[in-house]
């Protein structure tokens, strides 16, 4: 959830740590614009999870989220 620059997780609450303007801790970000055949038709929804409180989250799926390793980043 963003509160002016700020980034706190919508689960735990916890903020996300700044130094110097630059994030040193990594949140996920999820935006989802609901279409037709849902519930939610013209919603959109948005939320940030730390790190913890995913791996929470995705220990829960029946089919476990998929990995590749990026052995180059930017």
């Amino acid at each position: 959830m963003k509160k002016g620059n700020e980034i706190f997780c919508n689960k735990c609450g916890k903020k996300r740590k700044v130094q110097n303007e630059i994030p040193v801790e990594d949140f996920v970000s999820v935006q989802k614009t609901w279409g037709f055949f849902s519930d939610k038709d013209g919603v959109a929804h948005e939320f940030d999870l730390c790190e913890e409180c995913y791996d929470e989250f995705v220990r829960q799926f029946c089919i476990p989220v998929e990995e590749t390793e990026v052995k180059e980043m930017l």
